[in-house]
């Protein structure tokens, strides 16, 4: 359906493609993978023809539809979310608006050629029922539903949305279009556990070919049966799921080095015996024989090593057992109560995530504990010795836009020595020159990484984190796992990457209309015994 020929792309002094191909199959479902920076949003804009190769070309079937969803969702006002999602249907739109306009000319008294209008309006209905037009408001309030709007969001004025529900509205409008070939950049941000969950099930019963990136391991593995790797300029494909990937990936690593240190002792080999005898006329021949034999070699490469990045945390002071109590808790907004009486104790080294339908009241459980709002009524205690880290999501907001990343570290930790403050830059994925990056051009996953070093080198014995993945690359959550896990502090969090909670989780703690129910053990435990992955699905 789209064949990529030998393509080369330079921008700047730096080369992003060189002579790269590959092809998108019917059928396929491909995850982009690469580090940030290799190339993925440039490949999306050349296969729309927002960009065009150097050389090479891009070839794409007479009639393949395409639909792109991009993270920069442009501007939306004047209409409901379900009018811009439809909007976005593909040639039924543009029937459904015509159908309107003749509708309203057929409602105007003052109508000249109202005999006209009446057979064009038979025309265009007619049109529209074969395109399944009347059942387009149904499917575009399903597709809404599944990404977690309310009937009340849905008739309301998009211009009225977050950022982050407008992300979901453009989203919408891809899948209701239902294209031949779905170019998705990151559908995973955004979104909450129930969202991704339902997204993941409309894609596996997609018919159409799929091309996305995400940060989302678990969503990855369940979506896509092919992997496109963009590195140092070439694509390599493997077929099978991210989990897959990851292993052939390891392997081929693994091979190539082997391969490398062979060809490497070889080499050393006959240099030492071209060395030894070059002097003596006696070798002349052999020495000249292996010179050449060596000349004609394919010299095999080092295998590539992505650079990981790792935090080891300082040892954090030891709290006391009871971490933070919470007695007759009652939290409301306007008319709206959150918590009714809500009790709840964390004990020292629990790792509770929180889990909850949207509006449950995940944030505000998490504010009240860090302090950020008080309740109505009731008392909110944390325990002898604890010392806290909070990472909230408008945290990234309040960075000093002029300020650069090392003066950051440096305003933060002024007693601590520059080397000291470098490793911990290097840790968090800041190395070279991007110390010296302010804060204000800063990508999402930049300044989440800054806040967490902000947060984790003074080590608190706490942690409240509200959905600290958001932003972050795989490689980073990989880190960020590795190092949470070797923490030996208390833990309170919502996140809705499932890698995450499994792999950190010990308690859960599900906010329901009726209280909190409380799970012994961690998510993979919680999954196991309600049937579910996150409260209101069902398996």
């Amino acid at each position: 359906m789209i064949r990529l020929d030998n393509i080369t792309k330079q921008q700047g002094t730096r080369l992003v493609f060189i002579e790269a191909s590959a092809a998108l199959q019917k059928g396929e479902k491909i995850g982009l993978v690469g580090p940030n920076g290799a190339g993925k949003t440039t490949l999306f804009r050349m296969i729309t023809g927002q960009d065009e190769p150097d050389t090479g070309q891009i070839l794409v079937d007479r009639g393949v539809s395409i639909g792109f969803f991009s993270q920069d969702v442009g501007e939306m006002s004047g209409r409901s979310a379900v009018a811009e999602v439809m909007d976005g249907a593909g040639p039924v739109s543009a029937v459904a608006a015509e159908l309107a306009l003749l509708e309203a000319r057929m409602a105007d008294p003052d109508e000249a050629d109202m005999d006209a209008v009446i057979e064009r309006f038979g025309d265009v209905q007619a049109r529209f029922e074969e395109l399944d037009g009347y059942a387009l408001d149904g499917r575009a309030r399903e597709v809404l539903d599944g990404l977690g709007f309310s009937q009340e969001m849905m008739d309301g004025d998009v211009d009225k949305l977050s950022g982050g529900w407008k992300m979901r509205v453009a989203l919408g409008r891809i899948l209701l279009m239902r294209p031949d070939v779905m170019l998705l950049d990151e559908p995973s941000n955004h979104l909450d556990l129930e969202s991704l969950i339902w997204l993941e099930g409309f894609l596996a019963g997609h018919d159409g070919a799929l091309l996305m990136t995400s940060h989302d391991r678990e969503f990855m593995n369940r979506v896509i049966n092919k992997v496109i790797e963009i590195d140092g300029g070439c694509l390599t494909a493997f077929s099978g799921d991210y989990e897959f990937y990851e292993q052939q990936r390891a392997l081929n690593e693994k091979q190539q080095q082997a391969q490398f240190e062979r060809q490497q002792a070889m080499l050393a080999k006959e240099i030492a015996f071209i060395e030894r005898f070059k002097a003596r006329a006696s070798h002349a021949a052999q020495v000249q024989s292996r010179v050449k034999k060596l000349d004609k070699i394919d010299r095999v490469e080092p295998p590539k090593r992505r650079v990981s990045v790792a935090f080891d945390f300082a040892p954090a002071p030891r709290s006391g057992d009871d971490v933070v109590n919470l007695r007759g808790v009652h939290k409301g907004y306007g008319s709206r109560m959150i918590y009714e009486g809500l009790d709840l104790l964390v004990r020292r080294r629990e790792r509770c995530c929180v889990l909850g339908v949207n509006g449950a009241g995940k944030s505000t459980l998490l504010k009240l504990v860090a302090g950020t709002t008080d309740p109505d009524a009731g008392s909110v205690t944390l325990g002898g010795s604890v010392k806290m880290g909070y990472f909230a999501q408008h945290a990234m907001d309040l960075l000093d836009g002029d300020v650069t990343v090392f003066g950051t570290l440096e305003d933060a930790f002024p007693m601590a020595g520059q080397g000291s403050l470098r490793s911990l830059a290097g840790a968090f994925g800041f190395s070279g020159d991007d110390v010296e990056k302010r804060c204000r051009v800063l990508s999402g996953g930049e300044k989440a990484r800054l806040v967490m070093a902000l947060m984790l080198y003074d080590p608190p014995n706490f942690l409240v984190l509200d959905e600290p993945t958001n932003h972050l690359d795989i490689a980073t959550k990989e880190m960020l796992i590795g190092a949470l896990s070797s923490f030996e502090g208390t833990m309170l969090f919502v996140s809705h990457d499932r890698h995450f909670l499994a792999a950190l989780s010990n308690r859960v703690l599900e906010l329901t209309p009726e209280g909190i129910h409380q799970y012994g053990g961690g998510y993979t435990e919680y999954v196991a015994r309600t049937g579910q992955e996150a409260p209101g699905l069902h398996a």
